[in-house]
């Protein structure tokens, strides 16, 4: 029986400087990254792929002001632009895969499903905006925008530059889990829980309703391989492995890690919050619930990674 992994794709990772930022960029990024995947399911391991979205929903929240400023269109909720980059992303990695599944003789297919997360209404993140979108903005850039949009939260994304903050309520359910896993035993790469999900709250009588929120997509990862029994979390990002005091003189690189061990450094603070940390604790919810292994590394090397030759290895 083949090995079931969730890899999360960071959004960021598909932008690869500001130099690249068109759809093409992306679609370039998006290819390289669909064939590491698939050395992987070449390796008999049955894949669920899941993505960040915080540059995209960035640029459509941005394209959006400006048709309203200039053209008086209506402004697109912010519920709206994840369910958007949900199915713009989803449609180049479900397109990168198929191809590369024909070049390889490979008989499958790669799904993208829109997919709904449930979050608490009441969860205390609304009240205190943490999570990173858009795009990277100096100092004098930031005040600028302030100046301009007041109710707008920006802070340092762990000293890579300011960025738009928006709430990132802890994901509670995925809706259409039973549905991914069945998809995935039928034999399908599954793309699904894009962007952390479309987040939604379940009314009294029990129907769903869009909240404007983003979803951070480790957490929606992290729920979403729980939710389907997955054997392996693969986090994708932007540095190759974790490092305890990552950018100082005595930075070191972890390689293989247990459970305990890590919960340590979380407590030493050596994780920064909006950046690694999440990343941290996603892997920690997916261990103590079961999981059996956990890898956190760059797209570029995540064949190596698969190999056991990079990336941090994080087991319980």
């Amino acid at each position: 029986m083949n090995k079931l992994v969730v890899i999360a794709i960071g959004g960021n990772s598909l932008i690869r400087d500001n130099a690249h930022q068109t759809v093409e960029d992306q679609y370039g990024a998006v290819c390289e990254t669909a064939k590491s995947i698939t050395d992987m399911i070449e390796q008999d391991y049955d894949v669920i792929i899941t993505h960040g979205n915080g540059p995209q929903v960035g640029f459509i929240l941005r394209r959006s002001e400006i048709a309203t400023e200039w053209a008086g269109m209506h402004p697109v909720p912010l519920v709206s632009c994840g369910a958007d980059t949900q199915g713009a992303i989803g449609y180049q990695i479900q397109q990168a895969m198929d191809n590369e599944f024909k070049k390889r003789g490979i008989d499958k297919l790669a799904v993208a499903l829109v997919t709904q997360v449930v979050v608490d209404p009441q969860d205390p993140a609304f009240e205190k905006p943490t999570k990173p979108i858009g795009s990277f903005y100096t100092e004098e850039q930031m005040q600028k925008i302030k100046a301009e949009k007041p109710n707008w939260v920006m802070d340092n994304d762990a000293g890579r530059g300011y960025r738009r903050m928006v709430a990132s309520p802890l994901p509670q359910e995925i809706v259409e889990g039973a549905i991914i896993r069945k998809l995935v035993g039928e034999g399908y790469c599954l793309v699904a829980a894009g962007g952390g999900g479309i987040p939604v709250t379940k009314e009294v009588e029990g129907t769903l309703k869009g909240i404007d929120a983003v979803i951070d997509k480790d957490f929606a990862s992290s729920l979403l391989a729980t939710q389907v029994h997955a054997d392996v979390l693969i986090i994708s990002t932007g540095v190759p492995m974790v490092y305890l005091n990552y950018g100082k003189d005595d930075e070191k690189a972890l390689e293989k890690v247990r459970l305990a061990e890590l919960k340590q450094y979380v407590k030493e603070k050596h994780f920064a919050p909006g950046s690694m940390l999440p990343k941290i604790q996603a892997v920690i919810n997916f261990l103590e619930k079961g999981g059996e292994k956990a890898i956190i590394t760059n797209p570029e090397s995540l064949k190596a990674a698969i190999a056991g030759t990079a990336g941090t290895h994080i087991f319980p």
